[in-house]
């Protein structure tokens, strides 16, 4: 895999199909790997890193969630430290159950530690060059965009893409979360890039439109809470289907019921859990979002499969505790 054309040669990126999010590996002095993917596809994201880079020094989380930390148990078994946002950091450090929101999700995380808590404003040597964090929360609490200022390439995380803005959880992270995520992304705008490096999908042609479109679409999330948690049901259901090579179809809704996201969402649009369920496969199932085929309902996205083994992983209540660091 050669460097992309619009990224110096010390840069290399991973476009990556669902359920991993895209790599970018920083080579140079200390090699550093900016998310890991999902914990299914692990040892692929430690092989690929190495075959670039010999051993990576450094893993920087964009977010803590399943896509983006999944390789991070491995990397820091073979020798890589772990740098992520300061407020997940802290709960990851507590062994906080509600970690990754991996059980809240049913999204599997192998256990991990972080080394080093990242602030806004502070400079990493990633590779060879200096990078600003910058704090960006709304898809999560912690969420964190990267700035290289000289080649003014941004890390966005799941803030956006070129199709899409990330989802943000009304129900754990309040009913501001969405403005909170429009926010950040104006503070990235600002920072007029002329690379944006997303966590799905391509690397945007146009940086600017890109983030013209993002802005127009967080706004329709802050100006409508009820569509605000349809997306990030739709969402995590489709990712539920993706890591799981689908449900059958007479355990899809029973699936739901015991979902605390899905709890969450039905009270927070006033439904029962069992009507939102209903509702959400028929929509999702009529819009061509998932499709039943041989008895099973699957995610229609493109994505890779994952291992059912790959997932027996322990919910962050059951992690051992953290060593010192």
């Amino acid at each position: 895999m050669s460097p992309h054309p619009s990224l110096p040669s010390w840069a290399t990126w991973w476009q990556r199909p669902f359920p991993d999010a895209n790599t970018l590996l920083l080579q140079g002095r200390q090699p550093a790997l900016v998310d890991t993917g999902f914990v299914g596809h692990a040892e692929e994201t430690a092989a690929w890193a190495r075959a670039h880079a010999g051993e990576v020094g450094l893993v920087v989380n964009t977010h803590w969630h399943s896509d983006h930390v999944g390789g991070n148990a491995l990397l820091q078994a073979q020798g890589a430290a772990v740098a992520a946002g300061a407020p997940e950091a802290e709960a990851i450090e507590r062994r906080d159950p509600g970690c990754c929101a991996a059980e809240y999700l049913d999204q599997p995380v192998a256990p991990y530690t972080v080394d080093v808590p990242l602030d806004d404003g502070q400079v990493l040597r990633l590779g060879d060059a200096e990078w600003e964090v910058v704090r960006t929360p709304g898809h999560t609490p912690g969420h964190l965009a990267l700035w290289e200022p000289e080649k003014q390439l941004l890390v966005v995380g799941d803030a956006l893409s070129d199709y899409d803005v990330g989802w943000v959880n009304l129900a754990l992270d309040g009913l501001d979360a969405a403005t909170t995520a429009l926010t950040s992304l104006k503070r990235m705008a600002d920072l007029a890039p002329r690379v944006i490096l997303p966590s799905h999908g391509p690397i945007p042609a146009d940086p600017g439109a890109a983030f013209a479109a993002a802005l127009r679409r967080a706004q329709r999330l802050v100006d409508d809470p009820d569509g605000t948690v349809w997306y990030g049901a739709r969402r995590i259901f489709a990712f539920a289907l993706m890591i799981r090579g689908g449900l059958p179809a007479d355990e899809v809704e029973p699936y739901l019921h015991a979902r605390a996201w899905l709890t969450d969402a039905a009270r927070l649009l006033d439904l029962t859990p069992e009507a939102l369920a209903t509702d959400l496969v028929t929509t999702m199932l009529a819009g061509g979002a998932v499709v039943l085929r041989d008895g099973r309902l699957h995610a229609a996205a493109d994505h890779s499969p994952v291992a059912a083994e790959s997932l027996r992983v322990p919910y962050p209540r059951a992690w051992p505790v953290s060593e010192p660091r």
